[in-house]
């Protein structure tokens, strides 16, 4: 599919199979979204003098993580696109630090934790597969510059 374009979502869990982007049936993008749903629930429990400090610091976070992922999505150049992926991963570790001192300061149970904790190594696993996806396919175009190159090199 060519970068840009929008997909037809035929899933029966697609909203009233409306048109999607393609960062949006990306598994990377699901699991990001499904932190930031997550992070919300937790802090919002939080206590009312964390409402504009550590609960809005998370919230804002975990929200980076998936919009990183689509707009890097969108990118057309590999560099933009892994500085993106870069972003995300940033931010996922941003939240997990967040969520240690929520534990820490007893607003988030070791459970809690735990249970954020491996969502965040899933996802930190297909972010780095996603980057190196990138730089795999960064290698490939330049290998192919570079012989296209070498051949007109050779023809003169």
């Amino acid at each position: 599919m060519l970068r840009g374009e929008i997909e037809y979502s035929t899933e029966k869990n697609s909203r009233d199979n409306r048109t999607r982007f393609g960062f949006q049936t990306l598994e990377v993008y699901q699991l990001a979204k499904a932190i930031v749903v997550s992070t919300y629930r937790v802090t919002k429990s939080f206590p009312a003098e964390e409402r504009y400090a550590l609960s809005q610091q998370m919230n804002r976070a975990a929200v980076s993580i998936p919009s990183n992922i689509a707009e890097g999505y969108s990118r057309a150049s590999p560099k933009d696109k892994m500085h993106f992926m870069n972003m995300a991963y940033g931010s996922l570790m941003e939240l997990t630090c967040q969520f240690e001192i929520a534990e820490e300061l007893s607003y988030v149970s070791k459970e809690q934790l735990d249970e954020y904790s491996k969502e965040a190594r899933n996802l930190a696993v297909k972010i780095s597969n996603f980057r190196r996806a990138i730089e795999q396919k960064q290698q490939e175009s330049n290998g192919e510059t570079i012989g296209k190159h070498s051949e007109a090199v050779e023809k003169r």
